[in-house]
């Protein structure tokens, strides 16, 4: 029977040699020695251009780092750097330094349209490469970026975690096809303005229907909720992620209309009012992008996605209704909480208690399993209700 990691295993872990923005990299240059230091995804070729001639580069990895010149990386290499360059033919890049925001992948839209915009352009590249089995170049380049993006969603959440802790990270699953507008798209939209304006980070898989509206809840925190129901009757005049062009746009305007607007905390404070963490994968890149996140992780590996939010997701878990992939993560999310693997869980919040008894009894199979946790019953973590208000009184009543 699987044991739980030792702790060190699971928790953050800050990596002081790593170096991923021009400031950072140039404080380290002035001091004539980058030995064993990474140097991720910068671009250095642009002015003013460093130096790296009689600096000391032994050990130094620099990883999908652009240079003036072929000769620049040469040189490192004979000096005793690694160099792994960005591949070139790739739409995306092989280490991203950051995690996307919805300007990043809306990037193109105003110009050519939902076809033009970086997200649909990294789908199509994608699919013409294999999709989920690439040939062996474009499978290392994919590998690269996924790497990248896990480096960088810790370095984005670790502030947050260090001043909020685990148990403040709330995930939020839910049918992809919930049409915008509907009752239940209200209703995960106000569970993300409940939660944010409670100082939850919402974390969701980052595609349409619950998880745009939950993003779109905590996005809209800093304002009333008439304004929260004003957005979703503006997002309901498009409401079907199938015509793209026409519910991309309108997620545009939304987001254009509210922003600039003040938030109320720090910056730290601001991931949880400034729409969250949205976790998307390009396996599902026929979907429209979810714009209302206020960072977005998005991975080419669907199963580094999954496990990565539920992970996170220690503070519970809100699952609206959905069908397959949503109990799927049910039960994911169950093993990780049966054996321990991520440390202590939150809260199990089924949203819409006819639905989970009912029509897809999931209750009855996990609350006997949970029971049987090698840690002692753990059944009791499992909570049916119609209320978005209880949900969100059982996710913050403890953490």
């Amino acid at each position: 029977m699987p044991t739980p990691p030792p702790a060190d295993v699971i928790e953050p872990q800050l990596h002081t040699d790593e170096i991923q923005t021009r400031d950072e990299f140039d404080r380290r240059l002035a001091s004539g020695r980058l030995t064993g230091l990474t140097v991720q995804g910068l671009r250095l070729d642009l002015a003013p251009v460093p130096d790296l001639t009689g600096v000391e580069v032994t050990g130094t990895l620099f990883v999908g780092c652009r240079f003036a010149s072929r000769d620049v990386g040469a040189d490192l290499v004979r000096r005793g750097a690694n160099v792994v360059p960005p591949f070139s033919g790739l739409p995306y890049p092989t280490q991203p330094a950051h995690l996307y925001t919805p300007d990043d992948l809306a990037a193109g839209f105003a110009e050519g349209g939902f076809a033009g915009m970086y997200d649909t352009r990294v789908y199509a590249h994608y699919r013409a490469h294999g999709g989920a089995l690439p040939d062996v170049k474009e499978a290392l380049g994919q590998r690269l970026h996924d790497h990248g993006v896990d480096n960088a969603l810790a370095d984005a959440t670790r502030a947050w975690l260090a001043e909020n802790g685990p148990q403040s990270v709330v995930g939020i699953m839910g049918g992809h096809a919930v049409r915008r507008g509907s009752p239940a798209y209200r209703m995960a939209a106000v569970l993300g303005w409940e939660l944010a304006r409670a100082d939850r980070l919402v974390v969701t898989g980052g595609g349409p229907g619950v998880m745009e509206a939950a993003n779109l809840g905590a996005f809209l925190a800093d304002h009333p909720a008439t304004e929260l129901t004003a957005a979703i009757d503006l997002l309901a005049t498009a409401p079907d992620f199938a015509d793209h062009q026409r519910y991309t746009a309108t997620a545009l305007t939304v987001r254009q209309r509210y922003a600039g607007v003040p938030r109320q905390r720090g910056a730290d404070a601001g991931w949880a009012r400034a729409g969250g963490l949205a976790i998307p994968t390009w396996l599902y890149g026929h979907e429209p992008a979810n714009l209302f996140a206020g960072r977005i992780a998005k991975y080419f590996s669907n199963a580094i996605r999954e496990d990565t939010i539920l992970r996170l997701a220690r503070g519970g878990i809100v699952f609206a209704p959905g069908r397959a992939g949503t109990v799927q993560e049910v039960f994911q999310a169950a093993t990780k909480t049966y054996y321990g693997t991520d440390g202590a869980s939150g809260a199990y919040i089924f949203l819409d208690r006819a639905y989970w008894t009912q029509e897809l009894p999931v209750e009855a199979l996990l609350r006997p399993l949970l029971a049987a946790s090698p840690f002692g019953d753990l059944s009791a973590t499992i909570h049916l209700t119609d209320d978005v208000r209880e949900a969100v009184r059982l996710l913050t009543a403890s953490a």
